[in-house]
């Protein structure tokens, strides 16, 4: 746990150049923490110290987590100790969670302030952060209102905030997901959103743009993980790392296309009896697995904007299900088209049959697949999983083996 430490003015006063800030907070942005680390490593505690609370609040304590005991202590010790004290709340949150994407509260003020006396603060206030409402609390530190700063600059100088604040406002929970977060921003599009307790005391305020910017990342390393490739891989990894991320995908991918050349291994002699069957073999696995990937991606989709709730997943089954029958049904029938077709060029005696064979096999196969996009996402989720990673090497999997081993059994029942 990161513990709060005070701030360090030597530190803090250091001259540093902005334009190397500007240039390191770009470089770290486009890399995973891990590489991040490796990258400021060299540079001074005060230096790491201005990039990081220039960071999504998010991103700065997955470095500071991924630093040595002795230099984080050295870079908490270079920032204000209220900073300090705001990532290590925020530290107490999951991953996920709008806790831990908070900044700290600086336009705070009582309810019987004057505009006047407020204004003031203001003033000193703004040296310190980019300030967009204030905050109106109680002693216990409870929100009582915000303050629009257009109603502070209009009104009489002598009128208390309690007069002019906007009462009952909204705000977000710490302990929400970010799925959970946007669905209730979306609507409102605050600039800020301040970010209470269970008792309603201000403990954050959260930055509309920091909420899509986080939920926006998410979404992008799905595609990734889906194929076993790790949130943490970008453009900016060095080779070995990215190996070993992926290697061990690659691997397990592997084992399971054995498991699909078994099922067609069984098979062997039907396969040398109707050529025919072999070339309509990748047909059949394209088919049923671009299906399973559809049903993914929605399934998934639903998951991260937080559309799949309690009791939605047996509907979302059954569509899935139905959407295969009928997919299955209309891409049979131009399979089975082609499969008469070519068998017929080659003067197969059973080439209607052999058609039929890829009707209700295409129907089988895109059915099996539409379950599985929807059934393994949400199965890998039920076991606590991340319901993304490497869904599609399984997915690939299951209708690999699916497709052939109901497409070479049907020939083998009805041809043979």
């Amino acid at each position: 746990m990161m513990e709060p430490t005070s701030s360090s003015p030597q530190a803090v006063s250091t001259p540093v150049d902005e334009s190397q800030i500007k240039k390191l907070l770009t470089e770290v942005e486009q890399r995973a923490p891990d590489d991040a680390i490796k990258f400021l490593n060299d540079e001074p505690d005060t230096v790491i110290a201005q990039v990081l609370a220039l960071l999504n609040p998010a991103m700065s304590l997955k470095i500071l987590s991924r630093l040595e005991a002795e230099r984080r202590q050295a870079v908490l010790s270079a920032v204000p100790a209220e900073r300090s004290k705001q990532w290590a709340r925020n530290e107490a949150y999951p991953e996920g969670t709008v806790g831990r994407l908070m900044d700290q509260p600086v336009a705070v003020f009582g309810m019987d302030l004057t505009v006047q006396e407020a204004v003031e603060q203001l003033r000193e206030l703004v040296k310190q952060a980019f300030i967009t409402y204030g905050y109106v609390t109680d002693p216990a530190g409870t929100l009582l209102g915000v303050i629009v700063m257009r109603d502070l600059l209009l009104a009489d100088k002598t009128r208390r905030l309690r007069e002019i604040m906007l009462r009952d406002p909204f705000y977000l929970t710490p302990h929400l997901s970010l799925a959970d977060a946007l669905q209730q921003a979306l609507p409102r599009h605050y600039p800020v959103y301040p970010v209470c307790d269970e008792a309603g005391r201000l403990i954050g305020l959260v930055r509309g743009y920091v909420l899509f910017e986080e939920q926006t990342m998410v979404i992008s390393a799905q595609p990734g993980r889906m194929v076993g490739v790790e949130e943490e891989d970008r453009l900016s990894t060095p080779w070995w790392r990215s190996l070993k991320f992926r290697h061990p995908w690659l691997q397990l991918n592997l084992l399971t296309a054995f498991l699909a050349a078994a099922v067609v291994g069984l098979f062997e002699k039907t396969i040398e009896q109707v050529v025919a069957l072999a070339v309509f073999l990748p047909v059949l696995a394209g088919q049923s697995g671009n299906t399973g990937c559809q049903a993914l991606a929605v399934t998934l989709r639903g998951m991260t904007l937080g559309e799949l709730k309690a009791g939605k997943g047996k509907l979302l089954v059954t569509k899935e299900a139905f959407l295969g029958l009928l997919n299955g049904m209309f891409v049979g029938v131009t399979a089975g088209l082609g499969m008469y077709l070519y068998a017929s060029l080659q003067h197969h005696p059973a080439a209607l049959m052999l058609a039929f064979v890829v009707f209700l096999a295409m129907i089988a196969s895109c059915v099996t697949s539409g379950l599985s996009g929807a059934l393994i996402p949400m199965g890998l989720k039920k076991m606590g999983a991340d319901p993304a990673t490497a869904s599609s090497i399984f997915l690939t999997t299951a209708t690999d083996v699916v497709s052939m081993g109901v497409f070479l059994w049907l020939a083998t029942l009805l041809v043979l």
